[in-house]
């Protein structure tokens, strides 16, 4: 009875949370919408994908969560940098995606003002957010949600850099050995490139799916 309770709270809860935070990226020029379940999210995210475009991502543990990344694989053209043999064709791929017709993200935190959050290694995705592909896709999960912009930031250093350093082998930061941001100065540092995105110009070019489940990191 008791979870029951629980599970029923947490989804009456998400459901606010997830239209009020539509109204306030809507407020902001973003295209938004809310799904309950990653089923959702994934068949939402098909249906603003014309069936003639070009796709490609960035490092994003959501979108292949959600089976986003795995579908568009099969019956999209993509440029996908994990089909790269040598370092220098990855690169060139990474190049290609910046002017590609849908790009699939996700975002390292979200305000409940609706401003979007990103930290970059490579600075990749963030360049593609910014400018270069005809629509930005972004599929979040309701557990990056933060109260301020700064609460937001944090997260993207404390949680999201440092889980993301995790994936990579060698990396020598000293989050790796903590789990805690020191704000390092290293040329393995998982924090190069750091981007809070107030608005959508044009409107509707960057279109946030929010998930209302535990989804990426």
């Amino acid at each position: 009875m008791v979870d029951e309770l629980v599970a029923t709270c947490k989804k009456e809860r998400n459901e606010q949370l997830g239209a009020t935070l539509v109204q306030r990226l809507k407020n902001r020029g973003f295209g938004a919408w809310y799904c309950a379940t990653e089923e959702e999210a994934l068949q939402q995210a098909l249906a603003l994908i014309p069936k003639d475009h070009t796709v490609s991502w960035g490092g994003s543990v959501t979108i292949g969560e959600i089976g986003l990344q795995q579908y568009c694989r099969e019956h999209y053209k993509v440029i996908d940098r994990d089909t790269a043999k040598t370092p220098e064709e990855r690169a060139e791929l990474m190049r290609q995606a910046l002017l590609c017709d849908t790009f699939l993200t996700s975002a390292n935190a979200i305000t409940a003002d609706g401003e979007l959050v990103y930290i970059d290694g490579n600075g990749n995705r963030t360049a593609a957010v910014l400018y270069g592909p005809r629509q930005i896709i972004a599929v979040i999960g309701l557990n990056k949600v933060c109260k301020t912009l700064q609460s937001a930031l944090d997260r993207a250093h404390m949680t999201a850099a440092v889980i993301n350093g995790k994936r990579f082998p060698g990396s020598a930061t000293p989050c790796q050995k903590t789990g805690v941001c020191f704000d390092c100065n290293m040329p393995d540092t998982m924090c190069n490139y750091i981007l809070t995105v107030r608005r959508s110009k044009p409107i509707g070019r960057i279109k946030v799916i929010l998930v209302g489940r535990e989804v990426g990191f």
